[in-house]
């Protein structure tokens, strides 16, 4: 597993957001909220438009990252409810998640990277360093106040008064100085835990608040009916309620961007822009009003597959390496694992295990051997599956349905669903017929979320022979859904 020899290893700055749509960058098109360092970011490497998370909730996508395994492999299938902390909010002592699962970042340090984490980790045992990082400050939990956030500083919890993407960057920017004198590169990990709620003013700069409630139109954001599947705690009754939750999410971005100019003003006057790969991207992607949906995949339940979940904004940049453009190609965040040890000239032990495969290429500017044409991205969460091709997506719940079925490129709002149509029937049997074999390959029979009752409510604990029986889940399925599905014969 030596590493590449005779030439320079790149630093690596991972950014990652919490819950941004792919919607919600001006790069990509919104013309009302303010990403400019992001869009420098952007206008200096590779923005790729069809980048798609490993789930639609932030534990199970973040652990993709670091092990490049599905959820149905790695066994985090919702976001951790219990074991982060020891805080009276949690149930259960610490549990460390991904014990025994083997991360890029561990391959990274054992081949001379210093790997630092700041910010959310949110796969549990929040105290304890994992994944080979030996520089850990992380947030007790997954989300919270910005104001008071609970963190862990050298083993200590804390609560932080000061505004938490400022003190998230302000570590970061100090561990960048130190890296400034070292001949070890280094991989960063900045994990924001914006734009996630909450989005009232008291938990943003007024100052940017302000300017978003008094003078933004929100015309970037679609207005719709409230989903029936909507989870009724999370909808907005009223225009004065949509316009204050927007306002924070738009100023919880723009927050976030300035302090990503802060991150990237540092690498310049340091001297490490061209000798460091940024690279850009939130866990899962958001509606804030999509499709009637405010939320991510558990925005409803049954729980949701749409673009607007599953879509995540990704940049890649590196002057003098990384070429200038717009990728279309359809990737996924099991690639990020084989990616960055490519980049990094690290062998990867488990290519042949994984489902992921590396970009790195295109970001040194050549093709990729094989297009990806007719290739899929898949997606879970839980019983959910997604299978989408450039032009078609399925959707599939076990075991309760109903089952979806998209020409994404004549419908690309989603708004139609042809499972039942006439001549749909074939391509939905050949969708989950390549579906299930995928999952197939790539899942741990003990682990299959298809066979779980997970419900976008949380998990408790770990899934499988570890969870020792128990249901870490929550309740029963049948009591969440909606009576004109629970009555249905799931094909509908």
């Amino acid at each position: 597993m030596a590493h590449r020899k005779g030439k320079e290893r790149p630093n690596l700055l991972f950014i990652l957001s919490d819950d941004q749509g792919s919607w919600a960058l001006g790069c990509s098109g919104n013309s009302e909220i303010r990403t400019p360092n992001l869009d420098r970011l952007a206008a200096t490497g590779l923005r790729f438009e069809n980048f798609f998370c490993a789930s639609p909730v932030c534990s199970p996508a973040r652990a993709t990252l670091f092990t490049g395994k599905i959820p149905s492999c790695h066994g985090v299938h919702d976001w951790i409810s219990a074991g982060n902390a020891h805080l009276k909010a949690e149930r259960r002592s610490p549990i460390e998640y991904l014990a025994g699962h083997r991360g890029y970042t561990e391959l990274l340090s054992r081949h001379g990277y210093r790997c630092a984490l700041f910010g959310k980790w949110h796969l549990g045992y929040a105290v304890r360093p994992q994944m080979g990082f030996t520089t850990w400050f992380t947030h007790a939990q997954g989300g919270g106040p910005y104001y008071g956030a609970p963190l862990y500083r050298k083993g200590r919890l804390y609560r932080e008064p000061r505004y938490v993407t400022d003190v998230i960057t302000e570590e970061a920017l100090a561990f960048l100085e130190r890296s400034a004198v070292s001949s070890r590169p280094f991989h960063l990990n900045v994990h924001y835990t914006a734009p996630h709620s909450p989005w009232n003013r008291e938990n943003h700069p007024s100052v940017l608040y302000d300017a978003y409630f008094r003078g933004c139109d929100f015309r970037s954001v679609p207005r719709h009916p409230v989903h029936p599947w909507q989870s009724s705690s999370l909808h907005w009754d009223t225009e004065e309620k949509r316009r204050a939750a927007l306002s924070g999410y738009f100023a919880a971005v723009t927050a976030m961007d300035a302090n990503i100019g802060r991150l990237l003003d540092t690498l310049e006057r340091l001297g490490l822009r061209e000798r460091t790969l940024v690279i850009f991207m939130s866990d899962n992607g958001m509606n804030m009003g999509h499709h009637g949906v405010v939320g991510k995949g558990n925005g409803t339940f049954p729980m949701n597959m749409y673009d607007t979940s599953v879509k995540v904004p990704m940049i890649v940049s590196q002057p003098g390496t990384v070429p200038q453009g717009v990728e279309k190609g359809l990737w996924s965040q099991y690639d990020i694992y084989p990616t960055l040890l490519e980049m990094a000239g690290v062998k990867n032990p488990d290519a042949d295990r994984l489902p992921g495969r590396s970009f790195a290429s295109l970001l040194r500017g050549h093709s990729v051997r094989q297009p990806r044409e007719f290739v899929v991205v898949a997606a879970e969460y839980g019983p959910v599956r997604m299978w989408r091709s450039r032009d078609w997506k399925y959707v599939h719940r076990y075991p309760y349905g109903p089952n979806e079925l998209y020409n994404v490129r004549e419908d690309p709002d989603e708004a139609h669903n042809r499972v039942g149509e006439k001549g749909a029937a074939r391509r939905v049997f050949e969708m989950k017929a390549a579906l299930e074999e995928w999952f197939g390959r790539y899942s741990d029979p003990e682990l299959d979320g298809s066979r779980l009752p997970v419900i976008g409510r949380g998990q408790s604990g770990p899934a499988g022979s570890g969870g020792r029986g128990r249901n870490p889940f929550g309740e029963s399925w049948e009591v969440l859904l909606p009576e004109r599905v629970r009555g249905s014969d799931g094909n509908s």
